[in-house]
């Protein structure tokens, strides 16, 4: 294992995290979602074990959108031209974002409102 080729593999990955947020719509939502909620977990005071659980369902959309950003990049690439094929591709790679995102909601939700109400 070579440390400068894995410090230049993090390089890579920060700039496709700088990428995504500055230029896809929908990682501009979960950015605003994401301080939202860490802005929560610390003002309602939420434990060790709740920002574990909380941590993980943001790494979770956060993962399934940059990869769904990156499907429908590359689908672009290989068709520009709209196909019904690719378009059913880039909707089921949409619908893996928005199911983990659901299940994040629904998290947040049984962490969040307790302590709100």
């Amino acid at each position: 294992m070579k440390i400068s080729k894995m410090l230049r593999s993090f390089k890579f990955a920060l700039a496709g995290m700088i990428h995504l947020v500055r230029f896809e719509n929908n990682a501009q939502f979960h950015f605003l979602a994401t301080l939202l909620v860490i802005f929560a977990g610390y003002w309602l005071k939420i434990d060790r074990n709740e920002w574990v659980i909380v941590i993980f369902a943001m790494a979770l959309v956060w993962s399934a959108e940059a990869f769904n950003s990156a499907i429908e990049k590359l689908c672009d690439k290989v068709e520009p031209e709209k196909d019904p094929i690719i378009g059913k591709v880039k909707d089921m790679a949409a619908a893996g974002v928005l199911f983990l995102a659901i299940a994040a909601a629904i998290v947040g939700c049984i962490i969040f409102l307790p302590k709100i109400f």
